[in-house]
């Protein structure tokens, strides 16, 4: 007869077992209200759910939606936008600042990051440069006064324009003319631990060359995929190839930024656009957004240069919004309707249902121009044709996490199987 305490160790091992972690990456959706039809910030927190969404980017610091998060458990981020920048180099402004838009929320609401500007860098606004960087140390400073900084980390989004070139990965770099407003930014990452934020669109590296850029490949469809001949890394979807060319101009600025961890803040595909928008179609959406979300469903996000870290991932965007400017695209990177309906069924299923009832998410997100409503000017997409290449598939890099569990599940097995035969 077993004994008490081996019956003891057996039940704490299949209670282990049993609360092994799952390898699954974070959902972020980007949350833009540029429009004149959208329902109410406490009906989005259902759609939201029902896509598997824990974290929410907004591009401002809008008070009902901000008292519609309180005790939702999403995790916020909140925005500064550019046309504040200036204001926010000086200290009293910024210190209102944060008490009005972000501690008056606390705790309920769980704000954990700020992005102070978008994509200002490469704006070509130089007044707007000159002031981004003296604004995120007085958001931050701020954040200190109030006590609040070990909670809430400041950061800046940049549009992939910031490198020079971006093929292959391990050749690119910075822009030689942005390095001086660039580098004390990345010191400042270093210095407060914050990551940097990269809006990426693999749909504007298709748009621009679609005769040499695999459709498969930007949409995470099977593909041979290529490798990159300086680094032997091996890549089967542009999204990852852009992420790792920006860890690689990091790495070429200097070892001292090596640590400095990447959010893609932005990143999705329209599904309708002007004739001359080649690809901006509803199929091909649902394929990115869906293979993209699924992804991160089943296992964390990881890239061949960094597979030791997680990737963060915003989608753009909620909504369809009507209100934005330029293209048709621009108003058709939702994954939902304003009337809550999806755009286009992702054929995924999570514990939660949106309103209708539906467990079927949709995808979708994009760019947006102008204003501080998300989106990227492009840039640092283009690759070239995909070739037969017998290199192995490169998700098996970036799922080392899930070979992890594996081996502690085997292990955990056998200890079981010991115990018992013992009983």
């Amino acid at each position: 007869m077993a004994s008490p305490s081996s019956q003891f160790l057996f039940s704490l091992l299949c209670l282990a077992l049993l609360s092994l972690p799952h390898i699954v990456s974070s959902i972020g959706i980007n949350y833009g209200q540029v429009a004149n039809n959208l329902p109410p910030p406490k009906n989005v927190i259902p759609l939201l759910k029902s896509v598997g969404a824990t974290k929410v980017k907004l591009y401002d610091a809008d008070p009902q939606a901000l008292r519609a998060f309180s005790g939702s458990g999403f995790e916020l981020t909140v925005a500064l936008g550019n046309e504040y920048l200036a204001q926010m180099t000086d200290p009293n402004k910024a210190q209102a600042w944060v008490k009005e838009n972000v501690q008056a929320y606390l705790p309920n609401t769980k704000i954990v990051a700020i992005v102070v500007g978008n994509e200002v860098l490469t704006s070509n606004q130089s007044a707007l440069t000159a002031a981004l960087f003296p604004a995120m140390q007085g958001i931050h400073g701020a954040l200190v006064d109030c006590g609040l900084n070990k909670q809430i980390f400041v950061t800046t989004a940049h549009s992939l324009a910031i490198l020079d070139v971006s093929y292959p990965p391990s050749a690119t770099s910075f822009r030689r003319d942005l390095l001086s407003s660039l580098t004390p930014i990345l010191d400042f990452h270093v210095k407060t631990g914050s990551p940097i934020l990269i809006n990426a669109y693999p749909f504007f590296a298709y748009e621009e060359n679609p005769k040499h850029v695999s459709l498969d490949f930007v949409l995470f469809q099977p593909n041979q995929g290529f490798t990159d001949p300086g680094s032997n890394f091996h890549y089967d979807n542009m999204l990852f190839a852009q992420v790792d060319a920006v860890y690689h101009a990091l790495d070429a600025v200097g070892i001292s930024y090596k640590k400095v961890p990447i959010v893609v803040s932005e990143t999705g595909w329209p599904s309708n656009g002007d004739p001359q928008e080649v690809g901006a179609t509803c199929d091909n959406a649902r394929k990115y957004n869906g293979n993209l979300i699924k992804m991160m469903m089943s296992k964390k996000m990881r890239t061949p240069i960094r597979p030791e870290c997680d990737l963060t991932i915003f989608v753009f965007a909620l909504f369809n919004e009507n209100m934005k400017p330029g293209p048709t695209s621009e108003r058709n990177y939702g994954l939902f309707k304003p009337d809550g309906t999806p755009v286009y069924s992702l054929g995924i299923k999570t514990s939660s249902t949106h309103s209708s009832g539906s467990s079927n998410s949709t995808g979708g997100s994009g760019s947006s121009s102008g204003g501080n409503t998300g989106g990227s000017s492009g840039g640092g997409g283009i690759y070239p044709p995909v070739t037969d290449n017998p290199s192995p598939d490169y998700m098996s890099i970036s799922s080392a996490g899930g070979k992890g569990r594996f081996v502690e599940c085997v292990f955990f097995f056998f200890l079981l199987c010991i115990i018992k035969l013992r009983l």
